[in-house]
């Protein structure tokens, strides 16, 4: 005889189930059990692709830093030496400085009836990858110097290693400019400034480093007027 099993009792009924209840329990596990596998399934694929962004970012090669400009102003001061008739500055700093550029640029004066000027031109980069600039003006006047420190004020004195230096505030122009703090000195027939967007005290590092060069300046004959391009 075959024997026949009995109905499974429910639990939460305290009774055997019906046809339909059976029918509905097992849909409904069908479908816990999808959703279980479909969320399984986005979270195994987030992983995977996490999993693979990483995998790229660490093979892409890593860019260098970029190195601190390198250009060589005492090595182009002695190639433009020959051309003025002054001794060009050339600072004396650490290798955490770099320069940007180096070079002998002439202006028409801002004086009429006067010879155009001619200048030494070294940018300078800060160990904080600031900016200052050194300008040595050949028998140069006022109103060339107001101008290339964007209108600058006067504000006092200071005296660097025995060289006395004008100091400077922000000039007119310094929110797009280069000049948040300048000094100045004249030696000669050249007339020096430093100046920049750097803290203060990389400009007074800079003035510092070019006191050899000023004195220099100071002790070298007077000479014939800076010979210019201009016709």
């Amino acid at each position: 005889m075959k024997d026949t099993k009995p109905p499974r009792v429910v639990a939460e009924l305290g009774r055997p189930e019906t046809p339909q209840e059976t029918a509905d329990r097992k849909a409904e596990n069908s479908r816990l059990y999808r959703s279980r596998k479909t969320v399984n399934n986005l979270v195994l694929s987030l992983l995977a692709t996490v999993g693979l962004v990483v995998v790229i970012v660490l093979a892409v090669p890593r860019g260098e830093a970029p190195e601190r400009p390198t250009v060589d102003y005492a090595q182009l001061a002695g190639q433009a030496q020959p051309d003025l008739p002054v001794p060009l500055l050339t600072p004396e700093l650490g290798d955490d400085w770099g320069s940007n550029y180096a070079d002998v640029r002439t202006a028409a004066s801002p004086v009429a009836g006067t010879p155009d000027i001619r200048s030494w031109n070294v940018g300078l980069i800060s160990p904080d990858d600031e900016f200052v600039g050194l300008v040595q003006g050949v028998d140069a006047n006022d109103t060339w110097l107001l101008a290339e420190l964007d209108e600058a004020r006067p504000t006092g004195t200071v005296t660097i290693d025995g060289v006395e230096w004008v100091e400077y505030a922000n000039g007119s122009g310094s929110e797009d400019g280069n000049v948040a703090y300048a000094l100045s000195t004249v030696a000669g027939r050249s007339t020096i400034a430093v100046f920049g967007t750097a803290k203060p005290e990389y400009v007074l590092d800079v003035a510092r480093s070019v006191r050899t060069g000023v004195t220099a300046n100071l002790d070298a004959p007077s000479g014939a007027p800076a010979e210019t391009d201009s016709e």
